[in-house]
């Protein structure tokens, strides 16, 4: 019998029809429906505006262009990064410096990133839907980068993803909360910020920003967003409630007014990772390792210098979620999260 599928893209008919149409009229390039896309998305996040581009890298390069940083200048990213953020800062000449997570959340401490020496901006990764808490209250005096990529749509009391960042990016690729089929947006509240991301866009005019006909899905996806989210939000109580018969932990946030945007499921497993994953496999469920593409995946036996993000790296796991699963392959996840080996 097949895996339930890890991930699913969220397109439905109307999502292709709204792309078809794009070609009908003969303008898939960029053009009024990537301005349309970028305003819905800067309203759904509350910011004033930015770019649209056709890769996530090119987000991020754009992001840190606009922070006017210097050769060899350091920035502060969590343990549990996306290897990608080691690529771009290493291309720009600046210095990555690790920092632990937060035991509450899976993000960078506020309180991490303050004693960290030499700092001049943070590129602030919200692993798996969480969202950094401290830094709500926190006051910095260096430039956050927030990447929303996998928190968009998560929130915890007044604390939403997208109100930490000067800069804020959300990558749109196939696995994506939002996806466009690939590319990425780059907003700001600030015009300094805008205004430097606009002109290094039109640097590479007419090859840096998204397509229309990748935008023309990207405004459905936004208009099911929340009817996606609500559902996402329903498998993610399903799964809490079936993981705690297993009396298994899971990542990040466990507080009741904690809204997940429900990217996946992910747990720290009581007993080996591969044999889980076994376990799982024998009831159909696809299961992987949470963070085996993270820039600290190296680092697993570095405990002394990262006591909180080890723990993640060594034993985190992810289960399939999304709004298209089927009945069956929830009540198999359910199954498994029940009955997890110890």
């Amino acid at each position: 019998m097949a895996l339930v599928r890890f991930y699913k893209p969220t397109l439905r008919r109307r999502d292709m029809d709204a792309v078809l149409q794009t070609m009908v009229d003969e303008k898939i390039g960029p053009g009024e429906r990537r301005k349309q896309f970028l305003k819905l998305m800067a309203e759904y996040l509350n910011l004033k505006d930015g770019i649209a581009v056709r890769s996530y890298t090119d987000a991020l390069r754009a992001a840190l262009t606009a922070l006017a940083l210097n050769e060899g200048d350091s920035v502060g990213v969590s343990i549990l990064s996306p290897e990608i953020y080691r690529v771009v800062l290493s291309d720009m000449n600046l210095k990555m410096v690790l920092l632990d997570i937060s035991s509450e959340d899976g993000c960078i401490s506020a309180e991490e990133a303050t004693k960290a020496e030499g700092l001049k901006a943070i590129l602030l990764h919200e692993p798996l839907s969480q969202l950094p808490v401290s830094f709500s209250e926190a006051t910095l005096s260096i430039p956050i980068i927030e990447d929303i990529t996998q928190s968009i749509g998560s929130s915890y009391k007044n604390l939403q993803a997208g109100t930490i960042g000067n800069i804020v990016v959300c990558a749109l690729e196939e696995e994506s909360l939002i996806s466009t089929g690939g590319g990425a947006v780059v907003l700001s509240k600030k015009s300094e910020y805008i205004e430097i991301i606009k002109k290094y866009a039109r640097r590479y005019d007419p090859y840096f920003e998204l397509a229309d006909m990748n935008a023309a899905l990207g405004i459905v996806q936004l208009t099911n967003c929340e009817e996606n989210l609500k559902k996402r939000r329903e498998l993610y109580n399903l799964f809490t409630q079936a993981a705690m018969k297993s009396d298994v932990k899971l990542f990040g946030m466990r507080n009741l007014d904690f809204l997940s945007s429900g990217y996946s499921f992910p747990i720290i497993a009581n007993s080996k990772p591969d044999d889980l994953i076994s376990f799982a496999a024998k009831y159909t469920v696809s299961v992987k390792r949470s963070f085996t593409t993270s820039v600290g995946i190296n680092y697993q036996d570095k405990f002394d210098l990262y006591p909180n993000g080890v723990i993640p790296l060594s034993r985190g796991v992810s289960f399939p979620l999304y709004p298209f699963l089927q009945p069956k392959e929830t009540e198999a996840i359910i199954k498994v999260l029940s009955h997890l080996p110890q």
